[in-house]
């Protein structure tokens, strides 16, 4: 399949892209070649190929959602950096009116 500049034109104004006559041929070049190729790979027999969403079969893991006490010690450590805090909490400035 042939590509023309005026292709490469309207391609080029959708992505609001200035192109030179130069870029302009050597896009063109470009596309027709990957054209070019996914017409090889449309020559391939993929009937018994199941349709995938991905390449391994993964499953996700959910642990289970437990709530637990948290230590004084681990709570000092998670609020030692932070700039104000109001008892265990973090204080932050007021963002709505």
């Amino acid at each position: 399949m042939k590509i023309t500049n005026k292709e490469v034109d309207y391609a080029a104004r959708l992505a609001r892209l200035e192109l030179s006559a130069e870029e302009k041929e050597k896009y063109s070049a470009q596309l027709e070649s990957i054209l070019k190729y996914i017409d090889k790979l449309n020559e391939l027999d993929t009937s018994g190929v199941k349709p995938t969403s991905h390449v391994m079969d993964i499953v996700n893991v959910w642990r289970k959602d437990i709530s637990a006490r948290s230590s004084e010690e681990l709570v000092e450590n998670i609020l030692a950096n932070a700039p104000e805090r109001s008892g265990n909490f973090y204080k932050v400035k007021k963002i709505i009116e």
